[in-house]
């Protein structure tokens, strides 16, 4: 125990000199008039109070939790960029309305290589839920959306969007607030053309094929905000740039 101590001890030291109030950083920072960049991680519905719950993480990943973990005052928001797949993935259990176990999630899933870095777990996919969108979108405050990875839809002859669910015979376009009623959910869809062609090196929105742009804006009446991002392949490059975020 005393080894171990004294290894942690060595690494306290070597990480002292960049240990700093954070809070008072980002404070004299916004004083200076200079720009701050919060990054959040995981997603909305693994929130511990609006998520999918008890699928949940320990803590709030929502925009709002971004500004609890850093000691920042909400007033000093200037925007909430949302970040959205083309698609639906999910990792480990909950419930997944869109969940694709066909051919078509196991292409979606090699498409985009979809399986956890560490430990190579396989990611379920499905279409884009533009319910649970909607939600993420009303709950974070979203002024506007970097949609990622729609450069793997390239192949389908037709797309689905998630716009509503079925539920005991109803069909609801609110996302439920309780996993009981969650589980029981079947998704109602709404079919779009695909585009059928590479758009990797597409640099303009209006350059996108057409199936595409209507795909893109159908997402935006969705969310109920603008996609200011598209990425269309992996490289820092292979991005679309909407309207300027920063």
């Amino acid at each position: 125990l005393e080894e171990v101590y004294q290894q942690y001890c060595q690494y306290g030291e070597r990480l002292a000199p960049l240990i700093r109030e954070t809070e008072f950083l980002v404070k004299q920072a916004l004083e200076r008039k200079e720009s701050v960049l919060l990054e959040g991680a995981q997603g909305t519905l693994l929130d511990i109070d609006f998520g999918t719950y008890p699928y949940v993480t320990s803590s709030s990943p929502i925009a709002a939790g971004a500004y609890i973990g850093l000691g920042l005052s909400p007033s000093k928001l200037e925007c909430v960029l949302g970040v959205f797949k083309s698609y639906t993935t999910r990792v480990g259990s909950g419930p997944m309305p869109t969940e694709l176990q066909d051919e078509t999630g196991e292409l979606i899933r090699e498409r985009a290589h979809e399986y956890g870095a560490t430990t190579g777990r396989p990611r379920r996919c499905g279409w884009f839920d533009g319910v649970a969108a909607s939600f993420s979108s009303r709950i974070n405050g979203f002024s506007g959306v970097a949609l990622t990875r729609l450069d793997i839809l390239d192949t389908f002859p037709s797309i689905k969007i998630c716009t509503g669910y079925k539920v005991d015979g109803d069909i609801i376009d609110q996302f439920p607030s309780r996993v009981a009623i969650l589980e029981k959910c079947e998704p109602v869809y709404e079919e779009l053309a695909g585009w059928q062609s590479p758009i990797g090196h597409v640099r303009r929105f209006e350059d996108l094929p057409h199936q595409a742009q209507s795909y893109v804006k159908r997402l935006e009446e969705l969310v109920a905000c603008p996609v200011d991002l598209i990425s269309v392949g992996p490289k820092r490059e292979e991005t679309i740039i909407v309207r300027p975020v920063l």
